[in-house]
């Protein structure tokens, strides 16, 4: 089984792993419409949130080095637009930008990495996210695992019968054999949910109980969030 670091990294144990989904999720809303508003990403500013997030870090016990370099994955993006606005004559401007991309992307980053995909999205639905539109998320989600199991699986073949070098027919028959193989594979995975009784919806095992320690952090988390902004007013 090939899985993604980050899937593995949601069957770690620690306090914010314990913490309910819907909790996380709104104190991650609430952090992403802070920095979004902070008109400035000042040095102070830029601390604060800093803080927040390598608190979260610290809580859910993740490699920190690992995820903030994963959350560099949107720097390519944010740097884009950021050139733009140097271009404009707005440096300030860009390097806010590309701060504000980059504390964002490493928080969704923590919340993603420290809730499993299942309770995500039943937090998702429970803020009212339309339920198609969360089952299209975790179909195209695991599909990114089998289009990646089966490459690394056509990779090592082709390694094991000594195949090497790159040309553009070989790289496009390779990509056609992969999406059939992916598609074949994705038809046995489908009739295998339908045969265990799936309608639409991802059955939930257990329904999740908010404790006390999710009620303080979800206060503490959002009081926490408009302090900040108010700070950086």
């Amino acid at each position: 089984m090939h899985h993604a670091v980050v899937e593995s990294w949601t069957q770690r144990r620690s306090w914010l792993h314990a913490r309910d989904a819907r909790a996380k999720d709104a104190v991650l809303l609430a952090f992403l419409i802070a920095v979004a508003t902070t008109a400035r990403m000042s040095p102070r500013a830029a601390a604060g949130y800093g803080l927040c997030v390598a608190a979260a870090i610290l809580a859910s016990g993740l490699p920190p080095v690992s995820l903030l370099l994963r959350a560099c994955v949107v720097l390519p993006f944010s740097a884009v637009f950021a050139l733009f606005a140097v271009l404009a004559g707005d440096p300030n401007r860009a390097v806010s930008l590309v701060l504000k991309s980059y504390l964002s992307a490493a928080a969704v980053l923590v919340v993603v990495a420290t809730t499993p995909l299942p309770a995500l999205l039943r937090s998702m639905e429970s803020f009212g996210v339309p339920r198609f539109f969360a089952l299209v998320v975790q179909f195209l989600y695991r599909y990114l695992f089998v289009v990646s199991e089966q490459a690394q699986h056509m990779r090592a073949a082709a390694a094991s019968r000594g195949g090497r070098g790159f040309t553009f027919r070989s790289a496009a028959s390779a990509l056609a054999v992969l999406f059939a193989r992916s598609h074949a594979r994705a038809e046995g995975i489908h009739r295998a949910m339908l045969a265990r009784g799936f309608f639409g919806r991802t059955v939930a095992l257990a329904q999740p109980r908010a404790a006390l320690a999710d009620g303080l952090f979800l206060a503490a988390g959002l009081a926490a969030m408009a302090a900040l902004r108010l700070w950086n007013h």
